[in-house]
Protein backbone atom coordinates (compact mmCIF):
# COMPACT_ATOMS: atom_id res chain seq x y z
CA UNK A 1 0.00 0.00 0.00
CA UNK A 2 1.21 3.50 -0.66
CA UNK A 3 2.55 5.48 2.25
CA UNK A 4 0.34 8.34 3.38
CA UNK A 5 3.19 10.66 4.37
CA UNK A 6 5.47 10.33 1.35
CA UNK A 7 4.55 10.00 -2.33
CA UNK A 8 7.41 7.52 -2.83
CA UNK A 9 9.61 5.63 -0.37
CA UNK A 10 13.05 7.04 0.40
CA UNK A 11 14.78 3.73 -0.41
CA UNK A 12 13.53 1.44 -3.19
CA UNK A 13 16.72 -0.57 -3.83
CA UNK A 14 16.16 -3.95 -2.15
CA UNK A 15 19.87 -4.27 -1.34
CA UNK A 16 19.53 -1.10 0.75
CA UNK A 17 16.23 -2.24 2.27
CA UNK A 18 17.70 -5.63 3.23
CA UNK A 19 20.64 -3.85 4.86
CA UNK A 20 18.27 -1.65 6.87
CA UNK A 21 16.23 -4.65 8.02
CA UNK A 22 19.34 -6.58 9.09
CA UNK A 23 20.64 -3.53 10.98
CA UNK A 24 17.29 -3.33 12.79
CA UNK A 25 17.44 -7.06 13.67
CA UNK A 26 21.06 -6.80 14.83
CA UNK A 27 20.27 -3.79 17.05
CA UNK A 28 17.33 -5.66 18.62
CA UNK A 29 19.30 -8.86 19.29
CA UNK A 30 22.34 -6.99 20.66
CA UNK A 31 20.24 -4.91 23.07
CA UNK A 32 18.00 -7.85 24.07
CA UNK A 33 21.12 -9.81 25.11
CA UNK A 34 22.73 -6.83 26.85
CA UNK A 35 23.59 -6.83 30.57
CA UNK A 36 22.52 -3.19 30.76
CA UNK A 37 19.71 -2.89 33.39
CA UNK A 38 17.72 -0.55 31.14
CA UNK A 39 17.57 -3.05 28.28
CA UNK A 40 16.88 -5.96 30.63
CA UNK A 41 13.93 -4.03 32.07
CA UNK A 42 12.78 -2.92 28.61
CA UNK A 43 12.69 -6.46 27.18
CA UNK A 44 10.85 -7.70 30.26
CA UNK A 45 7.81 -5.85 28.92
CA UNK A 46 8.46 -5.74 25.15
CA UNK A 47 9.28 -9.05 23.41
CA UNK A 48 12.20 -8.74 20.98
CA UNK A 49 10.25 -10.60 18.28
CA UNK A 50 7.50 -7.97 18.44
CA UNK A 51 10.05 -5.24 17.72
CA UNK A 52 11.46 -7.23 14.77
CA UNK A 53 8.02 -6.92 13.25
CA UNK A 54 6.92 -3.50 14.52
CA UNK A 55 9.97 -1.32 13.76
CA UNK A 56 9.95 -2.17 10.00
CA UNK A 57 6.24 -1.28 9.97
CA UNK A 58 7.11 2.18 11.36
CA UNK A 59 9.75 2.60 8.66
CA UNK A 60 7.11 1.66 6.07
CA UNK A 61 4.52 4.08 7.49
CA UNK A 62 7.10 6.89 7.51
CA UNK A 63 7.92 6.29 3.85
CA UNK A 64 11.55 5.29 4.47
CA UNK A 65 11.03 1.85 2.90
CA UNK A 66 8.06 0.25 1.15
CA UNK A 67 6.62 -3.22 1.51
CA UNK A 68 4.54 -2.53 -1.59
CA UNK A 69 7.52 -1.91 -3.89
CA UNK A 70 9.98 -4.37 -2.34
CA UNK A 71 10.38 -7.98 -3.48
CA UNK A 72 11.97 -9.01 -0.18
CA UNK A 73 8.79 -10.54 1.26
CA UNK A 74 8.44 -12.76 -1.82
CA UNK A 75 12.08 -13.86 -1.54
CA UNK A 76 11.82 -14.43 2.22
CA UNK A 77 8.55 -16.38 1.99
CA UNK A 78 9.54 -18.52 -1.01
CA UNK A 79 13.23 -19.14 -0.27
CA UNK A 80 14.07 -18.36 3.35
CA UNK A 81 10.84 -19.65 4.92
CA UNK A 82 11.06 -23.20 3.50
CA UNK A 83 14.81 -23.26 4.30
CA UNK A 84 14.09 -22.20 7.88
CA UNK A 85 11.37 -24.83 8.24
CA UNK A 86 13.85 -27.51 7.17
CA UNK A 87 16.39 -26.34 9.77
CA UNK A 88 13.83 -25.89 12.55
CA UNK A 89 12.33 -29.35 11.99
CA UNK A 90 15.68 -31.06 11.53
CA UNK A 91 16.03 -32.06 15.19
CA UNK A 92 12.37 -32.04 16.15
CA UNK A 93 10.92 -34.67 18.44
CA UNK A 94 8.01 -35.67 16.20
CA UNK A 95 6.56 -38.06 18.77
CA UNK A 96 6.68 -35.23 21.29
CA UNK A 97 4.63 -32.99 18.99
CA UNK A 98 2.02 -35.72 18.57
CA UNK A 99 2.02 -36.11 22.34
CA UNK A 100 0.78 -32.51 22.77
CA UNK A 101 -2.73 -33.93 22.45
CA UNK A 102 -5.96 -32.81 20.74
CA UNK A 103 -6.17 -29.30 22.24
CA UNK A 104 -4.12 -27.82 19.38
CA UNK A 105 -6.65 -29.08 16.80
CA UNK A 106 -9.61 -27.96 18.94
CA UNK A 107 -8.22 -24.43 19.23
CA UNK A 108 -7.48 -24.30 15.51
CA UNK A 109 -11.09 -25.29 14.70
CA UNK A 110 -12.37 -22.76 17.27
CA UNK A 111 -10.36 -20.11 15.41
CA UNK A 112 -11.90 -21.19 12.10
CA UNK A 113 -15.39 -21.00 13.62
CA UNK A 114 -14.61 -17.50 14.91
CA UNK A 115 -13.76 -16.32 11.39
CA UNK A 116 -16.79 -18.03 9.80
CA UNK A 117 -19.35 -16.43 12.13
CA UNK A 118 -17.37 -13.27 12.90
CA UNK A 119 -17.77 -11.76 9.43
CA UNK A 120 -21.58 -12.08 9.30
CA UNK A 121 -21.94 -10.86 12.91
CA UNK A 122 -19.77 -7.81 12.17
CA UNK A 123 -21.95 -7.02 9.14
CA UNK A 124 -25.13 -7.31 11.20
CA UNK A 125 -23.74 -4.99 13.91
CA UNK A 126 -22.64 -2.37 11.38
CA UNK A 127 -25.94 -2.56 9.49
CA UNK A 128 -27.45 -0.99 12.62
CA UNK A 129 -24.75 1.42 13.75
CA UNK A 130 -23.36 2.49 10.33
CA UNK A 131 -25.59 1.16 7.52
CA UNK A 132 -23.76 3.26 4.91
CA UNK A 133 -20.60 1.20 5.40
CA UNK A 134 -22.15 -2.19 4.57
CA UNK A 135 -24.08 -1.27 1.42
CA UNK A 136 -22.98 -1.33 -2.20
CA UNK A 137 -24.40 -2.90 -5.34
CA UNK A 138 -23.10 -5.44 -7.82
CA UNK A 139 -19.28 -5.82 -7.67
CA UNK A 140 -19.19 -3.05 -5.03
CA UNK A 141 -21.22 -5.05 -2.48
CA UNK A 142 -19.21 -5.07 0.72
CA UNK A 143 -19.80 -8.76 1.45
CA UNK A 144 -18.03 -9.63 -1.83
CA UNK A 145 -14.91 -7.82 -0.70
CA UNK A 146 -15.13 -9.34 2.78
CA UNK A 147 -15.28 -12.82 1.20
CA UNK A 148 -11.64 -12.34 0.14
CA UNK A 149 -10.70 -11.44 3.72
CA UNK A 150 -12.43 -14.65 4.88
CA UNK A 151 -10.36 -16.64 2.39
CA UNK A 152 -7.14 -15.02 3.58
CA UNK A 153 -7.99 -15.51 7.26
CA UNK A 154 -8.79 -19.21 6.84
CA UNK A 155 -5.76 -20.43 4.98
CA UNK A 156 -3.93 -17.65 3.20
CA UNK A 157 -3.27 -16.02 -0.14
CA UNK A 158 -4.32 -18.96 -2.32
CA UNK A 159 -7.71 -19.11 -0.61
CA UNK A 160 -8.07 -15.35 -0.90
CA UNK A 161 -7.48 -15.58 -4.66
CA UNK A 162 -10.10 -18.33 -4.89
CA UNK A 163 -12.68 -16.09 -3.18
CA UNK A 164 -11.77 -13.23 -5.52
CA UNK A 165 -12.45 -15.48 -8.52
CA UNK A 166 -15.69 -16.90 -7.10
CA UNK A 167 -17.36 -13.69 -5.86
CA UNK A 168 -15.77 -11.15 -8.23
CA UNK A 169 -15.56 -7.94 -6.15
CA UNK A 170 -14.47 -4.79 -7.99
CA UNK A 171 -10.73 -4.11 -8.16
CA UNK A 172 -11.12 -0.99 -6.00
CA UNK A 173 -13.03 -2.90 -3.31
CA UNK A 174 -10.57 -5.80 -3.44
CA UNK A 175 -7.65 -3.39 -3.03
CA UNK A 176 -9.27 -1.83 0.06
CA UNK A 177 -9.93 -5.28 1.53
CA UNK A 178 -6.31 -6.34 1.03
CA UNK A 179 -5.33 -3.32 3.13
CA UNK A 180 -7.87 -4.28 5.81
CA UNK A 181 -6.60 -7.87 5.73
CA UNK A 182 -2.93 -6.89 6.14
CA UNK A 183 -3.39 -4.20 8.80
CA UNK A 184 -5.93 -5.95 11.04
CA UNK A 185 -4.22 -9.35 10.81
CA UNK A 186 -0.82 -7.84 11.60
CA UNK A 187 -2.16 -5.84 14.55
CA UNK A 188 -3.47 -9.11 15.97
CA UNK A 189 -0.11 -10.76 15.20
CA UNK A 190 1.54 -8.05 17.31
CA UNK A 191 -0.75 -8.89 20.25
CA UNK A 192 0.06 -12.60 19.88
CA UNK A 193 3.80 -11.94 19.90
CA UNK A 194 3.37 -9.80 23.01
CA UNK A 195 1.23 -12.51 24.60
CA UNK A 196 3.94 -15.09 23.98
CA UNK A 197 6.17 -13.09 26.32
CA UNK A 198 3.61 -13.23 29.17
CA UNK A 199 2.14 -16.65 28.38
CA UNK A 200 2.76 -17.95 31.92
CA UNK A 201 0.42 -15.31 33.37
CA UNK A 202 -2.24 -16.02 30.73
CA UNK A 203 -1.97 -19.77 31.37
CA UNK A 204 -2.51 -19.18 35.09
CA UNK A 205 -5.71 -17.29 34.29
CA UNK A 206 -6.92 -20.15 32.07
CA UNK A 207 -5.78 -22.69 34.69
CA UNK A 208 -4.09 -24.37 31.76
CA UNK A 209 -1.51 -27.13 31.98
CA UNK A 210 1.36 -26.09 29.73
CA UNK A 211 3.62 -28.86 31.04
CA UNK A 212 3.53 -30.98 27.82
CA UNK A 213 4.80 -27.96 25.86
CA UNK A 214 7.44 -27.23 28.53
CA UNK A 215 8.53 -30.89 28.60
CA UNK A 216 8.87 -30.96 24.82
CA UNK A 217 10.92 -27.74 24.89
CA UNK A 218 13.20 -29.03 27.66
CA UNK A 219 13.68 -32.35 25.89
CA UNK A 220 14.73 -30.54 22.72
CA UNK A 221 17.03 -28.18 24.64
CA UNK A 222 18.63 -31.15 26.43
CA UNK A 223 19.24 -32.90 23.13
CA UNK A 224 20.77 -29.76 21.63
CA UNK A 225 23.11 -29.36 24.62
CA UNK A 226 24.28 -32.97 24.28
CA UNK A 227 25.37 -32.55 20.65
CA UNK A 228 26.50 -28.91 20.75
CA UNK A 229 29.87 -28.10 19.18
CA UNK A 230 31.74 -25.16 17.64
CA UNK A 231 30.61 -24.95 14.03
CA UNK A 232 33.25 -25.31 11.33
CA UNK A 233 32.99 -23.89 7.82
CA UNK A 234 32.14 -27.40 6.63
CA UNK A 235 29.28 -27.54 9.17
CA UNK A 236 27.82 -24.19 8.12
CA UNK A 237 28.14 -25.07 4.43
CA UNK A 238 26.44 -28.42 5.03
CA UNK A 239 23.62 -26.77 6.99
CA UNK A 240 23.00 -24.29 4.15
CA UNK A 241 23.27 -27.06 1.55
CA UNK A 242 20.67 -29.16 3.36
CA UNK A 243 18.33 -26.18 3.89
CA UNK A 244 18.45 -24.83 0.35
CA UNK A 245 18.79 -28.29 -1.19
CA UNK A 246 15.46 -29.35 0.31
CA UNK A 247 14.04 -25.93 -0.66
CA UNK A 248 15.17 -26.59 -4.25
CA UNK A 249 13.48 -30.00 -4.19
CA UNK A 250 10.34 -28.31 -2.80
CA UNK A 251 10.32 -25.81 -5.69
CA UNK A 252 10.91 -28.54 -8.30
CA UNK A 253 8.09 -30.56 -6.74
CA UNK A 254 5.77 -27.54 -6.65
CA UNK A 255 6.60 -26.61 -10.27
CA UNK A 256 5.84 -30.19 -11.33
CA UNK A 257 2.79 -31.05 -9.23
CA UNK A 258 0.90 -27.74 -9.47
CA UNK A 259 0.42 -27.60 -13.28
CA UNK A 260 -0.43 -31.32 -13.34
CA UNK A 261 -3.16 -30.85 -10.71
CA UNK A 262 -4.53 -27.72 -12.38
CA UNK A 263 -4.67 -29.48 -15.77
CA UNK A 264 -6.05 -32.84 -14.64
CA UNK A 265 -7.90 -32.17 -11.38
CA UNK A 266 -9.05 -28.52 -11.43
CA UNK A 267 -11.56 -29.23 -8.63
CA UNK A 268 -8.65 -29.80 -6.23
CA UNK A 269 -7.75 -26.13 -6.49
CA UNK A 270 -10.46 -25.54 -3.88
CA UNK A 271 -8.22 -27.39 -1.41
CA UNK A 272 -5.28 -25.12 -2.28
CA UNK A 273 -3.63 -28.10 -3.99
CA UNK A 274 -3.26 -25.93 -7.08
CA UNK A 275 -1.09 -23.41 -5.21
CA UNK A 276 2.70 -23.68 -5.67
CA UNK A 277 3.29 -22.10 -2.25
CA UNK A 278 1.24 -24.87 -0.60
CA UNK A 279 3.46 -27.56 -2.09
CA UNK A 280 6.68 -25.67 -1.29
CA UNK A 281 5.72 -25.55 2.40
CA UNK A 282 4.48 -29.16 2.53
CA UNK A 283 7.54 -30.63 0.76
CA UNK A 284 10.03 -28.54 2.76
CA UNK A 285 8.40 -29.45 6.08
CA UNK A 286 8.17 -33.12 5.11
CA UNK A 287 11.84 -33.07 4.09
CA UNK A 288 12.87 -31.57 7.43
CA UNK A 289 10.77 -34.06 9.39
CA UNK A 290 12.21 -36.91 7.32
CA UNK A 291 15.77 -35.80 8.09
CA UNK A 292 14.94 -35.70 11.81
CA UNK A 293 14.99 -39.52 11.72
CA UNK A 294 18.51 -39.59 10.21
CA UNK A 295 22.05 -38.59 11.26
CA UNK A 296 21.36 -35.19 9.70
CA UNK A 297 19.63 -34.15 12.93
CA UNK A 298 23.10 -33.85 14.51
CA UNK A 299 23.60 -30.70 12.41
CA UNK A 300 21.62 -29.05 15.19
CA UNK A 301 24.77 -29.30 17.30
CA UNK A 302 26.48 -26.88 14.90
CA UNK A 303 23.61 -24.38 15.12
CA UNK A 304 21.13 -25.42 12.40
CA UNK A 305 18.13 -23.95 14.25
CA UNK A 306 19.99 -20.65 14.86
CA UNK A 307 20.47 -20.19 11.12
CA UNK A 308 16.83 -21.23 10.56
CA UNK A 309 15.72 -18.70 13.16
CA UNK A 310 17.66 -15.93 11.41
CA UNK A 311 15.85 -16.74 8.15
CA UNK A 312 12.55 -16.64 10.03
CA UNK A 313 13.35 -13.28 11.65
CA UNK A 314 14.14 -11.80 8.23
CA UNK A 315 10.69 -13.00 7.15
CA UNK A 316 9.18 -11.34 10.26
CA UNK A 317 10.83 -8.04 9.31
CA UNK A 318 9.52 -8.25 5.72
CA UNK A 319 6.00 -8.98 7.03
CA UNK A 320 6.21 -5.93 9.29
CA UNK A 321 7.44 -3.88 6.33
CA UNK A 322 4.13 -4.58 4.54
CA UNK A 323 2.07 -2.88 7.24
CA UNK A 324 1.19 0.82 7.15
CA UNK A 325 -0.84 1.61 10.25
CA UNK A 326 -1.72 5.06 8.90
CA UNK A 327 -3.74 3.44 6.08
CA UNK A 328 -6.47 2.82 8.66
CA UNK A 329 -7.51 6.45 8.21
CA UNK A 330 -8.18 5.94 4.47
CA UNK A 331 -11.23 3.67 4.96
CA UNK A 332 -12.05 3.63 8.68
CA UNK A 333 -15.42 1.92 8.22
CA UNK A 334 -13.88 -1.15 6.60
CA UNK A 335 -11.25 -1.31 9.32
CA UNK A 336 -13.86 -1.14 12.06
CA UNK A 337 -15.62 -4.12 10.48
CA UNK A 338 -12.30 -5.98 10.32
CA UNK A 339 -11.44 -5.16 13.93
CA UNK A 340 -14.87 -6.29 15.20
CA UNK A 341 -14.52 -9.45 13.10
CA UNK A 342 -11.13 -10.29 14.62
CA UNK A 343 -12.44 -9.52 18.13
CA UNK A 344 -15.24 -12.08 17.66
CA UNK A 345 -12.59 -14.59 16.54
CA UNK A 346 -10.55 -13.80 19.68
CA UNK A 347 -13.60 -14.01 21.95
CA UNK A 348 -14.50 -17.50 20.70
CA UNK A 349 -10.88 -18.64 21.05
CA UNK A 350 -10.72 -17.45 24.65
CA UNK A 351 -14.09 -18.97 25.58
CA UNK A 352 -13.12 -22.37 24.17
CA UNK A 353 -9.66 -22.16 25.76
CA UNK A 354 -11.25 -21.40 29.14
CA UNK A 355 -13.61 -24.36 28.79
CA UNK A 356 -10.90 -26.89 27.87
CA UNK A 357 -8.10 -25.20 29.89
CA UNK A 358 -5.92 -24.80 26.81
CA UNK A 359 -2.55 -23.03 27.21
CA UNK A 360 -1.99 -19.76 25.39
CA UNK A 361 0.43 -21.49 23.01
CA UNK A 362 -2.50 -23.36 21.43
CA UNK A 363 -4.59 -20.18 21.28
CA UNK A 364 -1.83 -18.25 19.51
CA UNK A 365 -0.80 -20.96 17.07
CA UNK A 366 -4.40 -22.06 16.38
CA UNK A 367 -5.37 -18.48 15.59
CA UNK A 368 -2.36 -17.72 13.42
CA UNK A 369 -2.62 -21.00 11.52
CA UNK A 370 -5.97 -19.63 10.33
CA UNK A 371 -5.21 -15.95 9.89
CA UNK A 372 -1.57 -15.99 8.87
CA UNK A 373 -1.12 -19.44 7.33
CA UNK A 374 2.28 -21.01 6.82
CA UNK A 375 4.05 -17.66 6.56
CA UNK A 376 3.37 -16.54 10.14
CA UNK A 377 2.07 -19.54 12.15
CA UNK A 378 5.65 -20.83 12.66
CA UNK A 379 6.73 -17.31 13.64
CA UNK A 380 4.21 -17.28 16.49
CA UNK A 381 5.12 -20.84 17.49
CA UNK A 382 8.82 -19.99 17.49
CA UNK A 383 8.11 -17.00 19.76
CA UNK A 384 7.51 -19.65 22.44
CA UNK A 385 10.50 -21.73 21.28
CA UNK A 386 12.13 -22.21 17.83
CA UNK A 387 11.72 -25.98 18.05
CA UNK A 388 7.93 -25.57 18.24
CA UNK A 389 7.70 -23.96 14.78
CA UNK A 390 6.56 -27.22 13.07
CA UNK A 391 3.39 -27.22 15.21
CA UNK A 392 2.42 -23.96 13.50
CA UNK A 393 3.24 -25.33 10.05
CA UNK A 394 1.23 -28.53 10.52
CA UNK A 395 -1.84 -26.56 11.62
CA UNK A 396 -1.38 -24.06 8.78
CA UNK A 397 -1.49 -26.92 6.25
CA UNK A 398 -4.82 -27.93 7.79
CA UNK A 399 -5.93 -24.31 7.29
CA UNK A 400 -5.13 -24.56 3.58
CA UNK A 401 -7.31 -27.67 3.33
CA UNK A 402 -10.32 -26.13 5.10
CA UNK A 403 -9.82 -22.56 3.89
CA UNK A 404 -11.85 -22.33 0.72
CA UNK A 405 -14.80 -24.37 1.98
CA UNK A 406 -15.04 -22.49 5.29
CA UNK A 407 -14.62 -19.16 3.47
CA UNK A 408 -17.46 -20.04 1.06
CA UNK A 409 -19.74 -20.84 4.01
CA UNK A 410 -18.78 -17.53 5.65
CA UNK A 411 -19.32 -15.60 2.40
CA UNK A 412 -22.75 -17.12 1.74
CA UNK A 413 -23.86 -16.21 5.27
CA UNK A 414 -22.58 -12.66 4.70
CA UNK A 415 -24.51 -12.53 1.41
CA UNK A 416 -27.65 -13.61 3.26
CA UNK A 417 -27.32 -11.08 6.11
CA UNK A 418 -26.57 -8.27 3.63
Amino acid sequence: MESIIFAAPLFTNDAVVLGILLLILAAIFITSNSDNPFWQKFYTFIPSLLLCYFIPSIFNSMGIISGEESQLYFVASRYLLPASLVLLTLSIDFKGILGLGPKAIIMFLAGTLGIVIGGPLALIVFSYIAPGVVGGAGPEEIWRGLSTVAGSWIGGGANQTAMYEIYDPSDELFSAMITVDIIVANIWLGFLLYGAGISDRIDNWFKADASPITELRKKIESYKASISRIASLADITTICAVAFGITAIAHVGADTVTPWINDNFPALRDLSLGSPFFWIIVIATTGGLGLSFTRARKLEGAGASKIGSLFLYILVATIGMKMDVLAIFESPGFFMIGILWILIHVFILFVVAKIINAPFFFIAVGSQANIGGAASAPIVASAFHPALAPVGVLLAVLGYALGTYAAIICSEIMRFVS
